[in-house]
């Protein structure tokens, strides 16, 4: 993510699901979408 190593796959799914990728892409200013993380959040709960 802009040159910084996030995770592997394992890793990248919990970050989704916590919330927490999402407010790396904001730190970093990297643009994605809101409501499509929303809906993977709640397929996952």
């Amino acid at each position: 993510m802009k040159g910084e190593f996030v995770g592997g796959c394992d890793i990248v799914t919990e970050m989704t699901l916590s919330g927490e990728l999402d407010q790396l892409f904001e730190a970093k200013g990297i643009a994605y979408n809101k409501e499509a993380a929303e809906k993977i959040r709640e397929a996952n709960a």
